[in-house]
């Protein structure tokens, strides 16, 4: 998927982001920070990789939801000494030996590298079957408006932190952390046969949830858990429990 790249400088940059963002931004001392933005509400807008830069903070996001996600988060600018400027950047990524100035990516190991520079793209690696294996979900796939993250595996992924205080969205986040039992959420499911990304899952008629990326005979799934089950469908594929 194409990514923009922006940088974001000033002052107040880090306590800018820090106060908006799922993630602790201190974090970038030690490396990419993969975080999101919420509503009020607690529900999901965009997510993100925050990327330690020279002049700045870079802002890696995938190229459909900038157009939401910068305007927001200029909303909350006021007087803060912050820019928010795009880039002409392109991220290469890869899982085999990292080259110089790239970026372990932090979500899972098997994802490999990131690097930001003059040229995009990555080295042919089936980060399709990488996703699935370890049910990572994709922007504007697994990802979508309204979604929770802590339903999306974001605790998991390491993209939400419960100690950094205050953020957009936080009390409900960390409500659905420590006061309920998730009934809802993405998980690796076995598939056979294939079907059309975003199809419904039944089980005995009922709605039981949505089928996503598909790779070698498992595919990520959004399902509901008192419903998970064999003999569950989508479409004309056959879904059952890992």
């Amino acid at each position: 998927m194409e990514r923009k790249i922006f940088r974001i400088t000033g002052t107040d940059a880090r306590e800018f982001l820090q106060g908006l963002v799922t993630n602790d931004v201190e974090r970038l001392d030690q490396g990419l920070v993969y975080a999101a933005m919420l509503t009020p509400q607690g529900k999901y807008l965009a997510d993100f990789f925050l990327v330690p830069d020279n002049d700045g903070i870079l802002l890696d996001v995938e190229a459909g939801l900038a157009a939401g996600l910068i305007p927001r988060l200029s909303m909350y600018k006021l007087r803060a000494d912050v820019s928010i400027d795009e880039t002409d950047l392109k991220v290469r990524r890869g899982t085999g030996t990292a080259p110089q100035n790239a970026w372990p990516d932090p979500r899972h190991p098997d994802l490999g590298w990131r690097l930001y520079g003059s040229e995009g793209g990555d080295d042919g690696s089936d980060f399709d079957a990488i996703r699935v294996a370890h049910c990572i979900p994709e922007s504007g796939i697994e990802l979508t408006p309204d979604s929770y993250v802590l339903e999306s595996g974001f605790e998991r992924l390491h993209g939400v932190d419960f100690r950094k205080g205050c953020y957009v969205g936080q009390e409900v986040t960390a409500r659905m952390k420590h006061k309920t039992e998730l009934k809802k959420g993405l998980i690796t499911v076995a598939i056979d046969g294939g079907t059309p990304v975003g199809t419904e899952i039944t089980v005995d008629g009922k709605p039981a949830g949505t089928v996503y990326t598909q790779s070698g005979g498992r595919a990520i799934a959004y399902l509901r858990f008192d419903r998970m089950r064999d003999g569950m469908q989508a479409g004309e594929a056959k879904i059952s429990p890992v």
